[in-house]
């Protein structure tokens, strides 16, 4: 399944896009609604792109009301983004979802910085969302943790159905005139390229680690990047930085893809499911369910 990274895509303003994916993923939804931060918010960074938009969105409510609607006529899967600042503030929104038809699926975006320790953060804030809704959670981690294998245990054992990995990792550019940071919050989540070799070690670790359902984000670029991300331990695969420089990206990904598994002689993504893993494919665990890639 292809997917769009949360942020990275606005379907309301561009529908066409959106429905060249298997599913969209909302912008972070918060309790409330939120300005987020000043700007300058993006930059280009040499190997990609910083943003620091500061979870910007309306509020459940006017979601509810006002956007899902609307993104419900895009006729895909709808899967909502939601974030807050305690565990109880993921449980309200997520009980809000529960009742609605339109929501596919619910993404915690779990990967803000948190007093407690990754694990502990991770396990309470999905914990929580678990007794309030029914639908499928996916835990996005991130990779700035000292073991994300670890981390990805605490959300599988209480209750996530699946791993969104990664999110962004906290970096800095300098203005090349003043050398004054780039952004007005000064750090940013880097993204694009960079982050690809974090992310695919990301999906590695968890797949070892879980038998969770993976999607694998941070860096996808092309086809080649797809089946990287799939042979590390991704059932899907998700488009963030490209599609803000290339909206026919999914498109163009697609026949990338079928170019390289024709290529290397592979009928389809199922033959190159978990293949980084040799180790375990010899003993017969990788077969928990089908791409739907097209």
């Amino acid at each position: 399944m292809l997917l769009n990274a949360s942020g990275c895509l606005d379907a309301l303003t561009a529908p066409e896009v959106a429905r060249s994916l298997d599913a969209f993923v909302t912008k972070t939804v918060t309790p409330l609604p939120r300005d987020g931060n000043p700007p300058v918010r993006i930059a280009e960074a040499e190997v990609g792109m910083l943003n620091s938009i500061g979870l910007a969105n309306p509020g459940i409510d006017r979601f509810l009301t006002g956007n899902l609607p609307r993104l419900a006529k895009l006729e895909i899967p709808i899967w909502v983004s939601v974030g807050g600042f305690a565990a109880e503030e993921y449980a309200e929104i997520c009980s809000r979802l529960d009742d609605h038809a339109e929501v596919a699926a619910i993404e915690l975006n779990v990967s803000c910085p948190n007093v407690e320790s990754p694990s502990e953060s991770a396990a309470r804030i999905v914990a929580s969302a678990r007794l309030a809704t029914r639908k499928p959670l996916w835990a996005k981690l991130s990779a700035a943790v000292p073991d994300i294998g670890a981390v990805a245990c605490a959300a599988c054992e209480a209750g996530a159905d699946g791993l969104s990995l990664v999110n962004t990792l906290r970096g800095l550019t300098l203005d090349a005139r003043t050398l004054r940071p780039s952004l007005a919050p000064a750090v940013g989540g880097l993204s694009g390229p960079a982050l690809k070799p974090v992310a695919l070690a990301a999906v590695y670790a968890c797949y070892q680690a879980t038998s969770m359902p993976i999607v694998g984000m941070g860096g996808v670029q092309t086809g080649r990047d797809v089946l990287d991300f799939v042979a590390a331990g991704a059932r899907h695969v998700a488009l963030g930085t490209a599609l803000f420089a290339d909206p026919d990206a999914p498109s163009r990904v697609r026949a990338e893809v079928a170019v390289e598994l024709d290529a290397r002689g592979y009928s389809d993504l199922d033959d190159v499911y978990a293949t980084a893993h040799p180790e375990l494919l010899s003993i017969g665990t990788t077969t928990n369910g089908k791409y739907l890639l097209k």
